[in-house]
């Protein structure tokens, strides 16, 4: 999993929560990749200069994380984020339990995204960490080359389903 978002943002301690480590606080200097983790400073998502190593690093996941917390003051993510990210995109919202959380607003913002799941999870009491824990634990369906290029033929992604009525030739 590949987590993008801004400083402060809950990325790193979301890491050690879902590793059941202890959270200390660690500022993140450079993109780390760990653990089928890929954990990157937030100041690529803040820069435009360094944005683009946020669509170089999503290629090497399997899913792509947005973090943002609850009481975040903007939004870094534009609307339509999943069209030019090749692979599942997910939200995680953090700092659930801050007293300026806003969380309608942030999931309204994770869903113009592009989201396709979204979660909360609180990474000092690990709650909703578990249902994080078990879609990123669940099996994609194995396809063949002729099956990937059947689907993208009809303009969708490895991980879309067909739609009703349609079956691979």
């Amino acid at each position: 999993m590949f987590l993008m978002g801004r400083s402060e943002a809950g990325k790193t301690s979301l890491t050690q929560v879902l590793k059941g480590e202890e959270l200390h606080y660690k500022k993140t200097q450079y993109t780390n990749i760990a653990d089928d983790m890929i954990d990157s400073p937030g100041e690529y998502a803040e820069s435009k200069y360094f944005s683009l190593g946020l669509a170089c690093f999503s290629f090497e996941a399997d899913v792509v994380a947005i973090v943002q917390a609850a009481d975040e003051p903007y939004n870094l993510f534009g609307q339509c984020l999943h069209t030019f990210i090749q692979r599942p995109l997910i939200g995680v919202i953090t700092k659930t339990d801050s007293s300026y959380a806003n969380v309608p607003m942030i999931r309204q913002w994770m869903e113009d995204a592009g989201c396709e799941r979204i979660f909360e999870v609180n990474n000092v009491t690990g709650e909703g960490a578990e249902e994080l824990i078990d879609y990123l634990n669940e099996d994609m369906e194995p396809l063949t080359l002729q099956q990937a290029m059947f689907k993208q033929s009809l303009g969708l992604n490895e991980w879309d389903p067909l739609p009703e009525g349609v079956v691979y030739p």
